[in-house]
């Protein structure tokens, strides 16, 4: 991975390439699941996540609206539940079904808000895939992204081999969940562990 000049850069990258994963990080995903995928189909899944997010960098639409249509990216090709629920870590094991449900609901519009807004930055960018391979359980897509006036960066998107959809992004090897995780169990600290009080407050936003 290359290293990305000053901590704000990496951040703003890091961010806005997670909500992609997001990355939209969060509906329940229609269709039905494969039962196994090659790397030639997750090299295709992710080129179409890019070639959707590169639709929206590029847009020229409102912030509001590009907000929803990452949302909608992250909904149709991320594994929206393992995303949440993993970003909520050991408190979704004492969840009820209820609370996962409404934290899943409420985190994908958390995400999309979170990164989503960030796109302009991204105006005149573009992101494309190079290479993919087999890791375990998974599939590792490499993509290259390219802003304007900046050194081109690498994106890898983690792919589930047993339901072709993404689970996670690294840039710079720091996951995209990890990350999210640690900042969803600050939230929770600050509200003494109430996830019920989490979830209104990602809902109102």
């Amino acid at each position: 991975m290359m290293r990305m000049m000053g901590n704000e850069t990496s951040l703003t990258r890091r961010a806005v390439l997670g909500g992609i994963a997001g990355l939209g990080v969060l509906a329940l995903l229609p269709g039905r699941a494969l039962a196994a995928i090659s790397a030639e189909k997750a090299e295709s899944l992710i080129g179409k996540v890019v070639s959707d997010i590169n639709g929206i960098i590029n847009s020229g639409a409102s912030e509001a609206a590009m907000i929803k249509k990452f949302e909608g990216v992250f909904a149709k090709y991320a594994d929206v539940d393992f995303i949440a629920l993993s970003a909520l870590g050991p408190d979704a094991r004492s969840a009820s079904s209820s609370q996962k449900s409404a934290f899943i609901k409420a985190f994908r519009s958390y995400i999309a808000r979170r990164y989503g807004s960030r796109f302009r930055e991204f105006q005149g960018g573009t992101i494309n895939v190079v290479s993919s391979k087999e890791v375990k359980s998974r599939y590792e897509v490499l993509t290259k992204t390219q802003l304007k006036g900046k050194s081109p960066f690498d994106v890898v998107f983690v792919v589930s081999s047993k339901n072709g959809k993404f689970i996670d992004m690294q840039v710079e090897g720091i996951s995209i969940v990890k990350s999210e995780r640690k900042e969803i169990g600050a939230m929770l600290d600050r509200r003494k562990g109430d996830l019920n009080q989490l979830i209104a407050d990602l809902q109102a936003g």
